[in-house]
């Protein structure tokens, strides 16, 4: 992290969102973005986490169901309490439901308490859902963010359903981190990294390939993730007479890129989304992607142009576009190009001005009212991000 805080000009920035030890996408994006903030000369970041790791012996608590919560969420909100008065601006990652109330709401609160100016960060493709169900806490408090910004024109939509107002900065993607190999001709080889939830409909995938193995005996295919649906996936994929499928459990980030490389077809079948990253890694990977049209994947994915698109729950039109891009090299080296040229679109490079544009724009009178020092990238250790992860 940026270890020079002593700077009066530097715009301190802290970001409050899920560390490593929650494996997933938000807290991988909020690697993303510290690794890219703390090469700026003009901000001065500092994290803190959703999740911290209590102090000594009482970390055995949170081995115990619901007193981690309990606890975690205490010790949370005191370290809130000690350190947000000390920034410029304080960037808060949100999920739905009770993660938002656990996670980003305290967070929101102490920052209106210290009067500094907030964005929240959102990030779920459960928004409509969520904002449906807690219209009456959800959409008010969220109204207290200076600014609200989603990763992508699909959540500004649903947002503005609901009388907010938000911006959208799309997820950032890692492209110097994966292969660039010639798959041509393509093989029936997949992949499919989405969690075993019902969100994710990783049933829809199997049924999909059953489809694909009646032409291709030899397909086979990979499910690098889990949930609390994997026994009843694999039973499934036992009565689908699945060979050559492997359930290999959650995978992490700085694995995926050889998972990708080893992939010819990328496989999802959301029912809801917002911006999924295994997309833009997929582009990044020129691996050709097949997927359903749910929430914002129709913003990031062009059907024909970048990818192929099915309507939800259609595992034979998923089945009939993997084995068309099989059966069309041509439209399959078409895609992958088209796709890896989009991906630059969600690099720190494309992205950088954004974020700097609304950190001055929000920091503004504030800067008069900084307070200590901002702490260096040991706390990133502490807090479950490694080093090696936020390189500068």
């Amino acid at each position: 992290m940026n270890r020079d805080t002593g700077d009066s000009s530097k715009i301190r920035v802290c970001i409050v969102a899920p560390s490593l030890d929650i494996l997933g996408g938000q807290s991988r994006q909020a690697v993303r973005l510290l690794t890219g903030l703390n090469r700026e000369p003009t901000l001065a970041v500092d994290f803190i986490p959703h999740n911290p790791r209590l102090p000594g012996v009482l970390r055995e608590l949170q081995s115990i169901k619901y007193v981690r919560t309990a606890v975690t969420t205490l010790f949370y909100c005191g370290i809130l309490l000690a350190r947000l008065r000390r920034y410029d601006v304080v960037q808060v990652f949100s999920a739905a439901y009770y993660s938002y109330l656990l996670s980003a709401l305290p967070a929101v609160l102490i920052a209106k308490l210290y009067g500094k100016p907030i964005i929240l960060n959102y990030r779920s493709g459960e928004a409509e859902d969520h904002l449906r169900r807690w219209r009456m806490t959800a959409v008010p408090s969220m109204r207290l963010a200076d600014a609200i910004v989603v990763p992508s024109g699909y959540l500004v939509e649903v947002f503005a359903r609901f009388g907010l107002k938000a911006r959208a900065i799309f997820n950032i993607v890692e492209s110097d981190g994966f292969q660039f190999r010639n798959r041509a001709p393509l093989r029936p080889v997949f992949l499919c990294s989405r969690l075993l939830e019902p969100l994710y409909n990783v049933g829809c995938v199997l049924r999909a390939f059953a489809c694909i193995r009646k032409r291709y005996p030899e397909a086979r295919l990979t499910i690098a993730a889990d949930g609390w649906m994997r026994p009843q996936l694999e039973q499934l994929a036992r009565e689908l007479k699945l060979q050559h499928t492997e359930f290999i459990g959650r995978v992490p980030f700085e694995q995926m890129p050889r998972l990708y490389d080893a992939a010819d077809i990328y496989l999802t079948a959301s029912e809801l989304d917002n911006m999924p990253a295994s997309i833009t890694e997929s582009f990044a990977s020129r691996l050709p992607a097949v997927t359903t049209n749910a929430g914002g994947i129709p913003y990031i994915l062009t059907h024909a142009a970048t990818g192929l698109r099915v309507q939800c729950g259609d595992h034979e039109a998923l089945a009939a576009s993997a084995i068309r891009l099989l059966e069309d090299p041509a439209l399959a080296s078409r895609l992958v190009l088209k796709a890896r040229e989009s991906a630059r679109r969600f690099t720190w490079a494309a992205i950088r001005d954004e974020w700097l544009a609304l950190y001055r724009e929000l920091a503004g009178s504030n800067r008069a009212l900084r307070g200590a020092p901002v702490t260096g990238s040991g706390e990133l250790v502490k807090e479950g991000l490694s080093i090696d992860s936020v390189k500068k």
